[in-house]
Order: C-alpha cells, then structure tokens, then sequence
C-alpha cells in the first residue's frame, strides 16, 4: 500500500489521504475532518455534506482520472515511450504530475506514515466474511465485533436485488482492498462502514471462529485416523449418505468432526 497526502496549496491544508493498492490497483480516499462542504474538492463536498469522509474506491478512481491522462489519449503510445513505461497506469502518471490538475490547486506527496483519522477509520474495515444463507452475510470487523448483515436490510446500496437473484453473483463475493469493502464479481461493492452500520452484532469473534474451524474441521485423513479406516471406506460413507462433507475437492474433501464422531455411533 502506498501513502499519500493530498495537498491543498492555496488554503495550505491537508484535504485527505489518497490510498493506493497496488497488487490491486485500487484507490481509497479518506478525507480529513478538517473539511467542510466549503473547502472540500467539488467532486467531495455532498459526501461531507452527509457526514461521510471515506470516499469509494470508484469514486477515488474517478478523483484520479480527472487528473491524469487518459487511456484513449490518441498519441498514449507515444507517451507511454517518452516516460518508459510499458502499459497505462493511472498512480504512475499521478506520481509523475505530483496530482496536479489546471482545474484546482490540489497535489499529492507521498508519506510513509497513516494519518490516526485513517488508522481510527480502519478499525471500522472488515477482517473476514463469509456468505450465509437467506441472502445473508456474516462480517467480521478490525473493532474485533461480528455482524449479521441480511442484504435485503442495506440502506441505499444498489444492485441489492440484482445479488440476492443471482446465486452465482452472491457466491463470488470477497473482501476488497485493506477491508474497505465486499464486493461482488469486482463489479458491485458494499462498504465496510454500511456493513457495520446495518449488521446486527452477533457474540462471536472472529478469534473464536478460527478455533472452531482449526478444532471441528478434519481433511480425508485425518477422517480415516479417527474412524480407523481407509480413504476408501469414507468415499463409501459419502456416497451412502453416511457422512456428508461441508467442502468437496478432488484433493480430498473437508467433514466436521462432530458429524465424523456421530457417523461411528
């Protein structure tokens, strides 16, 4: 992750902090709470108008390419060659221009340090989800808290409908860049802060989960050892209908333990 101040020259203020994920090439922006609706870049002023300081990561993208060439430029081949560089890429041509644009009087300079807004901000970012069924999605948060998130409960977040109709959408959904968000097919994404401002707060940490699965979830092997017999015998189980696997994988399926231990009695 690179770190970067956005600069205001004119007002000689911080405006916020542009974050850039590289094996992602994807941008967050985090606003500084200094801002009002008045100094704050046209593009941001109605999201702090409603209080809301973390930009979207297509949002900072579009921060970006307002200020950088453009892709379809009809000479970039040439440009491309003058910088040495092999293909488009937005953060290389923002870091050459330092962010400036003739339409404000906005730069970037690169810092190695988060601003505490940014890092306070972050404990609202996810750790760990998983899908649940009924269109439902369980989230683990870095404020160490668990939330229940129905999708059909999320305020103003489109394209709800189109996820919860399409099993295949709602199944691709991961977390996106530092845990800012989840996001669907990369194409659709929820924040983090909706997410946790919707869910309902469930008494599970996300610690407590992992000891779950490293103590109730057994690969082939170590399901043969504790039914003392060969992987052979649990492929009949399986098809018997004896012993049903939570995770299929042609090298070798995943069981719980406690329906391992229930298949002996």
């Amino acid at each position: 992750m690179k770190i970067y101040d956005i600069f205001d020259q004119e007002n000689r203020i911080s405006v916020g902090t542009l974050l850039y994920f590289e094996k992602e090439k994807s941008f967050i922006i985090e606003l500084s709470e200094a801002l009002d609706e008045w100094n704050a870049p046209l593009l941001f002023s109605a999201l702090i108008k409603k209080g809301r300081t973390t930009v979207s990561r297509e949002s900072s993208l579009m921060w970006v390419r307002e200020r950088v060439i453009p892709s379809d430029r009809q000479n970039i081949s040439a440009i491309l060659a003058n910088h040495k560089l092999k293909e488009y890429d937005e953060m290389k041509f923002l870091e050459i221009s330092e962010g400036k644009c003739s339409q404000d009087s906005l730069m970037i300079k690169k810092t190695d340090q988060l601003p505490r807004y940014v890092e306070s901000r972050m404990q609202r970012n996810l750790t760990g989800m998983f899908i649940s069924g009924d269109n439902e999605i369980i989230c683990f948060f870095a404020d160490d808290t668990t939330r229940r998130i129905p999708l059909n409960t999320l305020p103003n977040v489109s394209d709800v409908e189109k996820i919860m109709r399409n099993e295949k959408l709602f199944a691709s959904g991961k977390i996106g860049a530092a845990g800012y968000y989840i996001t669907f097919n990369d194409s659709i994404d929820i924040s983090a802060i909706t997410l946790h401002s919707a869910g309902v707060s469930i008494p599970v940490r996300k610690k407590d989960f992992l000891s779950f699965i490293r103590h109730s979830v057994l690969d082939t092997t170590e399901t043969a050892n504790i039914l003392s017999c060969s992987r052979q015998n649990i492929a009949y189980l399986v098809k018997q209908g004896q012993l049903t696997p939570i995770k299929e994988n042609v090298m070798g399926n995943l069981y719980l333990k406690d329906d391992v231990i229930k298949s002996r009695w």
